[in-house]
C-alpha cells in the first residue's frame, strides 16, 4: 500500500471535516476491490454545504496540483462523487446516504481510525 495514497486520502478528510463535514468515513479497499484503494464517505445537511465540501476538495488539492479525474453529481449536490483514481470521495445530503447506505455494501473494507485527523493541524 502507497503511504502517499494515504497520506492524500487523509488529507482529504482533514479538508471535509475544516467544512463542517460529518460522519466521515476512510475505507481502505485496496484488498478487496482493483476499483481504487480508498473511499472517502461524508455528509453535508443541505446541498448548499455539500458543495462547499466538495468545492473545499477541489481547490485545497489543485493548488498542489492534484486534479480529479471525474467528478458527478455536483448540480444537484445531493450526492457528489471526485475520482482522484486511487482515491474516490463520496459527499451526500444525509437523506442520500441513509438511502443509499454505501457503507454497507463495502461493509468487507477495513475503515481506518480518522481521529487523528480530525481537527488536526495538517
Amino acid at each position: 500500500m502507497d503511504n502517499q495514497i494515504l497520506d492524500l486520502a487523509q488529507r482529504i478528510v482533514h479538508y471535509i471535516d475544516e467544512k463542517k463535514g460529518e460522519n466521515i468515513v476512510l475505507l481502505d479497499l485496496s484488498r478487496i476491490s482493483s476499483i481504487c484503494d480508498y473511499f472517502v464517505i461524508a455528509s453535508g445537511s443541505s446541498s448548499r454545504q455539500v458543495k462547499a465540501i466538495i468545492d473545499e476538495v477541489e481547490d485545497k488539492l489543485a493548488k498542489d496540483h492534484i486534479f480529479f479525474a471525474h467528478k458527478e453529481g455536483y448540480d444537484m449536490g445531493r450526492w457528489v462523487l471526485l475520482d482522484y483514481g486511487d482515491i474516490i470521495v463520496h459527499v451526500f445530503h444525509e437523506e442520500e446516504r441513509a438511502f443509499y447506505n454505501i457503507e454497507r455494501i463495502w461493509k468487507d473494507a477495513a475503515i481506518i481510525n480518522i481521529d487523528k485527523i480530525v481537527n488536526s493541524n495538517i
